[in-house]
């Protein structure tokens, strides 16, 4: 005859027999936060050297839309007077034996100034870019040939000196599709120029690798024959590691 004790630990040992076959729900660990992004205003304006934008046009291009870095094409070297004006910091390229250039405008000081890298040159105007780092971006500043697979060419020259996270924005005298391996083109898609007056074509541009572009516009026609564009970008921040238990 079973006792009462006996059959109570026949009992615990089935229970327990049971619960250990039974794989019970692991909770779901608690989402990461996503990562931040940081974003970086950019203005990018062809100044139309001599006959166009002036000193004061740019500085109002500045109050008005307060970029984290403005990228000039056709600067001449009245422009380097721009930080009496607006404050921060200012660098020019010139293309060689011309009177006019590339420049950069910043309203904070860059950790390095901007690097220039020379390009294949045309038959008539030796080209050079501007490289600047700013918040983890490589950002080229450019004024590229007529030629339309010599300027393709120099665009493949520009990438292969560009970190990782990469934007090339500028005037890239450019008809059709880069055709740039491994960026994506996320510049505003209307005219920013019009040849002759007749013909409107989208020659400034914003390619970019490994980065996001947050906003992009074309900003209204002011001195100069091309307008304005402005794209805001962004690198998303490494999620932060967590801590050993």
């Amino acid at each position: 005859m079973i006792t009462e004790h006996r059959r109570r630990e026949r009992i615990g040992r089935a229970y327990r027999r049971l619960i250990g076959r039974v794989r019970l729900p692991s909770r779901a660990p608690e989402p990461l936060p996503a990562p931040a992004a940081r974003a970086v205003r950019i203005i990018s304006w062809n100044l139309l050297r001599l006959t166009g934008a002036r000193l004061d046009d740019v500085a109002q291009l500045i109050r008005r839309h307060l970029p984290d870095i403005l990228l000039m094409q056709e600067a001449t070297q009245a422009f380097e007077a721009l930080p009496s004006l607006v404050g921060g910091h200012f660098w020019r390229a010139p293309l060689p034996g011309r009177i006019h250039g590339l420049a950069v405008w910043t309203p904070g000081p860059l950790a390095h100034p901007p690097r220039v890298l020379p390009l294949q040159a045309g038959s008539l105007i030796e080209r050079v870019c501007q490289i600047v780092d700013l918040d983890g971006i490589g950002i080229a500043n450019v004024h590229l040939s007529h030629g339309q697979v010599l300027n393709r060419r120099q665009l493949r020259r520009i990438a292969a000196a560009l970190p990782h996270h990469a934007a090339v924005l500028g005037d890239y005298n450019l008809v059709g599709p880069a055709l740039l391996p491994g960026f994506r083109d996320v510049g505003p898609r209307h005219p920013t120029h019009v040849m002759g007056d007749i013909v409107p074509l989208r020659l400034d541009r914003c390619l970019v690798r490994e980065v996001s572009c947050l906003h992009s516009a074309v900003l209204p026609w002011l001195r100069s024959d091309h307008r304005p564009i402005a794209v805001t970008l962004a690198v998303a921040a490494a999620p932060a590691l967590l801590a050993a238990a």
